[in-house]
């Protein structure tokens, strides 16, 4: 029985078949109803994304089917050396020839791709649960598995599943097309060899734009951030975008650009730039002019974590599908193509952002009911963690208990989801999050609310407030 059920204002998480929600992402890409801005299959649920003033969601059509490209065979060499390869072996009391050898022999079907950039859900995994705390990193072309599923890290990246070797082939190249190796119906077939060749190094293209700025110092982590761009979430590709959009689209405003023109994201300490040509820029809202040589010290971020920088006319922005990366000192700034950004209309600024301790509103998350006390989330003060970034704001506090494994068939994952990974440790995830994901999420904080989130320094005390739909 299909089944929608809201999870926040422009996220909505449809119960359907894989192959069903395969077919209605497919025709919806052929054919998007207005306001309709994603759609991403999981295991047993497409996730819908859409702008809540243009589309009534309730009233989309979900019966529609279209059309997807036949399935290939791709063959890849593998390195069985992963790190949780004994581990894996011992839980499932054999050898680890003999693991390898069933993988090898196992069927590997795509079933969808999520979770990140050309990452491919596949058939012909073992049953074992993910990590109860995830990793902070793991590298680029792990061969992983977890419930099931066979999975490749296309780029390094955190994540919970069980490593047991690597492959050298490129899962995930934003400037091919299509970017992505691997796509549903896919069968793989497993090589597996006691070395691997190195990868081809990934083809860059040509900058485009105007040169308007060089960056001297880059600063701690200063990012080109615009609107989100929506459309490759079934690639896994995440719709990005500032941390904090409102603060982005009042500087942009401060220069007339579109709201959500790409600028410059300044996290904690921003860098200094020099001026290739005369050119106006907005620190927040206070708009300033430079003469070609001139310099700039952004310096420190006074209030909260992020500032932005807009420049007049806004920056090119990053190929879709590119990691997040900061800037780097001798790196030139370009002029963007003014196009407007596609996505929801810009959000009001908050007024409460920087505060030592904040309020954030939430609805109750798709998998309520797997904790023992659900009600106590709403009830508990916890503090942002050091180790949170653009992916997720990882909370400290009292830890969540489930009522079962925090394992679930993978699924999208909506702005702010705040998943619960077996350790009972929230996450907020944020707009580099994983696209889809197989942890509980207990809550939905509520989109206008998650800029205070994003300017919440190290130590910020949080308390969640539960949103109930009227």
């Amino acid at each position: 029985m299909r089944e929608l059920r809201k999870l926040c204002d422009g996220a909505a998480l449809l119960s359907i078949a894989n192959q069903d929600a395969l077919d209605l992402a497919a025709a919806f890409a052929e054919d998007p109803p207005e306001g309709l801005l994603d759609a991403v299959p999981g295991a047993r649920t497409l996730l819908l994304l859409y702008d809540p003033e243009l589309l009534d969601i309730e009233g989309l059509d979900l019966s529609r089917r279209g059309d997807r490209p036949p399935p290939r065979v791709i063959r890849l060499q593998a390195c069985y050396d992963g790190a949780d390869l004994d581990d894996v072996a011992r839980e499932l009391g054999m050898r680890r020839e003999e693991l390898v050898r069933r993988h090898v022999e196992s069927e590997h079907v795509v079933s969808f791709l999520g979770f990140a950039p050309g990452f491919a859900y596949m058939t012909g995994g073992f049953h074992v649960p993910r990590l109860r705390t995830p990793r902070v990193r793991v590298p680029a072309g792990s061969l992983a598995v977890a419930d099931g599923y066979t999975g490749i890290y296309p780029a390094e990246t955190p994540g919970g599943w069980r490593l047991l070797g690597h492959v050298a082939a490129r899962m995930f190249d934003p400037a091919a097309t299509p970017p992505s190796l691997l796509r549903p119906g896919d069968r793989v077939l497993l090589e597996p060899v006691e070395r691997l060749a190195e990868p081809p190094r990934a083809k860059r293209p040509k900058a485009q734009g105007e040169g308007v700025l060089r960056v001297v110092t880059p600063g701690a982590f200063t990012s080109v951030q615009g609107g989100p761009r929506y459309g490759l979430a079934a690639s896994g590709v995440p719709a990005g975008g500032a941390m904090d959009l409102a603060s982005l689209a009042a500087a942009n405003r401060a220069l007339g650009n579109d709201p959500f023109a790409p600028a410059l994201e300044i996290t904690l300490v921003g860098p200094e730039l020099e001026a290739l040509q005369d050119v106006r820029v907005a620190r927040g809202t206070e708009v300033r002019s430079m003469k070609r040589g001139e310099r700039l010290n952004t310096g420190l971020v006074q209030r909260g974590v992020r500032a932005y920088l807009a420049v007049e006319g806004g920056l090119a922005p990053a190929i879709p599908g590119e990691a997040t990366r900061p800037l780097r000192a001798r790196e030139v700034l370009r002029r963007g193509s003014r196009r407007p950004a596609q996505g929801p209309r810009a959000p009001r600024l908050p007024i409460r952002w920087g505060e030592p301790l904040i309020e954030v509103r939430a609805h109750r998350g798709p998998q309520w009911r797997f904790f023992a006390s659900p009600e106590d989330f709403f009830d508990c003060e916890y503090r942002v963690s050091p180790s949170s970034d653009r992916r997720g704001l990882r909370l400290r506090g009292p830890a969540v208990a489930l009522a079962r494994r925090s394992d679930i068939p993978p699924e999208g994952t909506a702005p702010g989801a705040v998943q619960v990974p077996g350790d009972g440790m929230p996450i907020v995830l944020g707009p580099d999050r994983p696209v889809t994901g197989g942890y509980a999420k207990i809550a939905t904080v509520v989109p206008v609310d998650f800029p205070l989130l994003a300017q919440a320094r190290p130590g910020t005390a949080v308390r969640f407030v539960e949103e109930r739909w009227t």
